[in-house]
C-alpha cells in the first residue's frame, strides 16, 4: 500500500508561507491552479516524487523537512518546485484526481463526500490537541545534532522563560515565545516543521528550548490555553544573593556624591560591567549601560541627560536586588534576564510597521521605527540618531527621507518590511545589516492591521486595563521597548479637542462593546505636522480611522495612548512624519481637570532625584526641611506610607554619618510605583 504524507497535508498556506515566503507560494499555487503542477508518485517508504513540466525532478523524503527536499534545480532550501510538488499532492488529496499532467492517479487519502444541498456547511474541523512536550530529547537530538543540544542544556541549566500557548482556533500551531525568538510547531507531531525566525546556528538550540518549555507547561498547567513558565535554572547557586552586590555599592556611591560628582567614577563602571556580563544578568546590565550614559551625558552637558532618568536607574538596581533576594522572591530569569542573548540574528522575517516616533535636542535627532513581528505578537523598535548639523533644525519631514537599513524611514514606518539581514537584542530592538544586496525589501502597507495577532491588536479595551493592572512594578519587568506598543481598534471616535495651555491633542475612541481610550500626542517643534495630521487622520479626512497605534498606559483609571500612527483606509498615517506647520486650527476641548495626587508625586520625586543628582554629601542645610515639605502635601492627598517613607530620608540626612541610602530607595521605589499606577 503506498504510503500518506500527512505531514504534507497537514502544512496550511499559512505554514507554507512561513517556511518559505509568500510570492514563491503565489506562484507555485498559480501554476498549480493553471495545470503547470508536476507529476506526483509516492513511493512505497512515503518519498514523495515529482516530474516538473521543465524537466525538473523533485523528491521529498519520508520525514524530510521542505529545506531538505532533494531539486533538480539546484536552488537553496525550499524552492519552488519543492513548494509546486506540495501544492499538487495537495489539491489531489483533496479531489481524488489525477495529480498533474497526464498523471495516473495515485494513494491518497479518500476525500470526504460532498454534503447534500441544503444541508448547513459542516462545522470546522477540531482543533487537534497535541503537544511539542511529547518530542523525546533523542528525537531533537537526532534533528539538531549533539552539539547544539550540549548549547540548549547549558541555556536549561541557567534557567530562562517562557510563554507557552497551546494550539486554538485562531492558531492551530503551538507557539512558545522564548527571549530571543517565537518558535511554531506546524505540523502536529512532526519536529522537523518547528519554525523559528532565527538565524540558523539559534534555530536549533530554540527548537529544543521550545520543546523543554511544553514539558514544564504540561507539568504544571495542562490545558491552560496560555502559560508562563520558568525552566530550569536549578543547578544555578547564587552565594552572594543576586550577584549584583558591587552594581548596588556603585551606584550607592553614585548616591553619596551624586552625578555631578561622578567623573572619576569610570573604572568602577567598566569592572561592574564585566561582572554582570560573565554572569549573564542582562537586565541590570542594561540598567548600569543606561546610568553610565547618563553620567557621560552630564560630562558631556548633554540635552540627554535627565536628574529624574538617574534616579529611576538607581532605584532599579535596588529592586531587581530585592525581588530575587526577598521573602516572596520572584524568578530570576524574568527579573534578571539570566536567559537573555545580547542579540539574535533573524534569517528571514516579516514585519509591519506601526509607525514611528521622532525626538531631538540641539543636537541630534532620533527616530524610532515600531515594527510587529506577527508570529511572535511583538513589536521590536528599529532606532537611528543623526547629529544635527550646525545651520540646521531637520524635522519629520525630512527625516521620513533618511535611508536606515537600505530603505526610508518613511517607507518603514508605513510599509511591509521582509529582510533576511536582521537581527533582535535582548530589548526587542532590531537592527538592519546592508552588507547584503537585495536582503531586504519594503512595500507599502494599506493599513490591512486586522491579521495581527491578539496579543498586538486590541478589540477590548477593558480587557487591556486589566491586563496592565496585573503587570509587575515597571522597575523589576524586563527591559523590552516598546512593552506596552498596541494597535487599538477603533469603532468610533467619540470627541477630539485641543488644550492650548498644555499644547496638547486629545481624541477619545471606542471599542466595539463601548470601553475608551484617550489618544494623546503633545505638539513637538521637531514635528510641526504631527497635531494637525493626526486630527485630520481620526476625523476621517482621508477614510475611516480603523486602527491607532502607539504606547499604552493606565492613568487615573483609564487608558492612554501615545499614537505613533493611524490606519485609515488604505493607508498608514505617521503624524510625526507629516508634512506641515503648527499653524492649522485644531478646535478647543474642555479644560484637563488638575490632578493634585500626580503633583504631589511629581514634585516628591523631583526631590529625590535632585538628591542623586547633587550627592547625600553635597547637600544644602535646607534640604531635609524642602523634603518635609513635599512629605506634608503628599499626606494631604492621601498618600501617608509615601509621606512616611520621605520623612525617613529627611531623617536619615540628619545623621551622622548620614544613614540615607536605605530609606532613600524606599522612597524612589514606592513613590515609581504610584506615578506609574496612579
Amino acid at each position: 500500500m503506498t504510503a500518506t504524507r500527512a505531514d504534507l497535508l497537514a502544512l496550511t498556506p499559512d505554514a507554507l508561507a512561513a517556511l518559505t515566503n509568500r510570492g514563491l507560494l503565489k506562484r507555485a499555487a498559480k501554476a498549480v491552479d493553471a495545470g503547470d503542477g508536476p507529476v506526483v508518485g509516492v513511493e512505497p517508504d512515503g518519498t514523495l516524487t515529482g516530474e516538473h513540466p521543465d524537466g525538473v525532478r523533485t523528491r521529498i523524503g519520508p520525514g524530510a523537512a521542505l529545506d531538505a527536499a532533494d531539486c533538480d534545480c539546484g536552488a537553496p532550501g525550499a524552492c519552488r518546485h519543492v513548494l509546486t510538488l506540495v501544492l499538487a499532492y495537495q489539491a489531489a488529496a483533496m479531489t481524488g484526481s489525477p495529480a498533474g499532467p497526464g498523471a495516473p492517479p495515485v494513494a491518497l487519502p479518500t476525500p470526504a463526500p460532498a454534503a447534500p444541498a441544503g444541508d448547513p456547511p459542516p462545522a470546522s474541523p477540531a482543533v487537534l490537541d497535541w503537544s511539542p512536550g511529547t518530542f523525546g530529547d533523542d528525537e531533537i537530538e537526532a534533528l539538531i545534532g549533539s552539539r547544539a543540544l550540549a548549547l540548549a542544556r547549558r541555556t536549561h541549566r541557567r534557567g530562562f522563560s517562557a510563554l507557552v500557548r497551546r494550539p486554538g482556533a485562531a492558531d492551530p500551531a503551538p507557539l512558545v515565545e522564548l527571549p530571543s525568538c517565537t518558535v511554531r510547531f506546524l505540523v502536529p507531531h512532526q519536529l522537523g516543521y518547528a519554525h523559528t525566525a532565527a538565524a540558523p546556528g539559534a534555530h536549533q538550540e530554540a527548537v529544543a528550548l521550545a520543546v523543554w518549555a511544553c514539558r514544564v507547561a504540561d507539568e504544571t498547567a495542562p490545558g491552560v490555553p496560555e502559560v508562563r513558565v520558568e525552566v530550569g535554572g536549578g543547578a544555578i547557586v547564587t552565594a552572594g544573593g543576586s550577584g549584583l552586590e558591587a552594581a548596588l555599592d556603585l551606584a550607592d556611591e553614585v548616591l553619596l556624591e551624586g552625578a555631578v560628582n561622578s567623573a572619576g567614577l569610570a573604572g568602577a563602571f567598566a569592572v561592574v560591567r564585566r561582572d554582570l556580563e560573565a554572569a549573564n544578568l542582562r537586565w541590570p546590565l542594561l540598567a548600569l549601560d543606561d546610568l553610565a550614559g547618563q553620567l557621560t551625558a552630564y560630562r558631556e552637558r548633554s540635552a540627554h541627560y535627565h536628574p529624574e532618568r538617574v534616579a529611576d536607574l538607581l532605584a532599579e538596581l535596588h529592586a531587581r536586588h530585592r525581588a530575587v533576594t526577598g521573602a516572596a522572591a520572584g524568578p530570576r530569569t524574568r527579573v534578571l534576564g539570566t536567559e537573555e542573548a545580547a542579540e539574535t540574528p533573524l534569517r528571514r522575517v516579516r514585519l509591519t510597521g506601526l509607525g514611528c516616533r521622532i525626538t531631538g535636542t540641539a543636537e541630534d535627532r532620533t527616530a524610532e521605527v515600531f515594527l510587529a513581528q506577527a508570529d511572535s505578537a511583538t513589536v521590536l523598535v528599529l532606532r537611528h540618531r543623526w547629529p544635527v548639523a550646525e545651520g540646521t533644525d531637520p524635522t519629520g519631514p525630512e527625516l521620513a527621507g533618511r535611508r536606515v537599513g537600505g530603505s526610508t524611514v518613511g517607507a518603514l514606518a508605513a510599509g511591509n518590511l521582509v529582510t533576511e539581514s536582521a537581527a533582535r537584542s535582548a530589548a526587542h530592538r532590531v537592527r538592519l545589516a546592508t552588507r547584503r544586496i537585495a536582503a531586504t525589501t519594503v512595500s507599502p502597507s494599506s493599513g490591512g492591521w486586522r491579521s495581527l495577532p491578539d496579543g498586538l491588536v486590541v478589540r477590548d479595551l477593558a480587557g487591556l486595563a486589566a491586563t496592565l493592572e496585573a503587570l509587575p512594578p515597571r522597575l523589576i519587568r524586563p527591559r523590552v521597548d516598546a512593552e506596552a506598543f498596541r494597535v487599538v481598534e477603533i469603532a468610533e471616535v467619540r470627541s477630539i479637542g485641543y488644550r492650548p495651555g498644555d499644547q496638547r491633542l486629545d481624541a477619545v475612541v471606542a471599542d466595539a462593546a463601548g470601553g475608551t481610550a484617550t489618544v494623546s500626542a503633545v505638539h513637538r517643534r521637531v514635528c510641526p505636522g504631527a497635531l494637525d495630521a493626526l486630527a485630520g487622520a481620526l476625523r476621517g479626512e482621508r477614510g475611516r480611522p480603523r486602527f491607532v497605534s502607539g504606547a499604552v498606559h493606565r492613568t487615573r483609571g483609564g487608558l492612554v495612548v501615545a499614537p505613533a500612527a493611524v490606519a485609515v483606509e488604505g493607508a498608514v498615517v505617521v503624524p510625526d512624519l507629516a508634512e506641515g506647520d503648527d499653524r492649522g486650527h485644531l478646535a478647543t476641548g474642555a479644560d484637563a481637570r488638575v490632578d493634585e495626587l500626580g503633583a504631589a508625586v511629581d514634585a516628591a520625586l523631583g526631590l529625590l532625584a535632585e538628591l542623586a543628582h547633587r550627592g547625600v554629601r553635597h547637600l544644602p542645610p535646607t534640604f531635609p526641611q524642602r523634603l518635609r515639605a513635599a512629605g506634608r502635601v503628599l499626606a494631604g492627598v492621601g498618600l501617608r506610607r509615601s509621606a512616611d517613607a520621605v520623612e525617613e530620608v529627611a531623617a536619615g540626612l540628619g545623621a551622622d554619618p548620614p544613614a540615607v541610602s536605605g530609606p532613600w530607595v524606599d522612597a524612589q521605589i514606592r513613590l515609581s510605583v504610584t506615578a506609574d499606577r496612579r
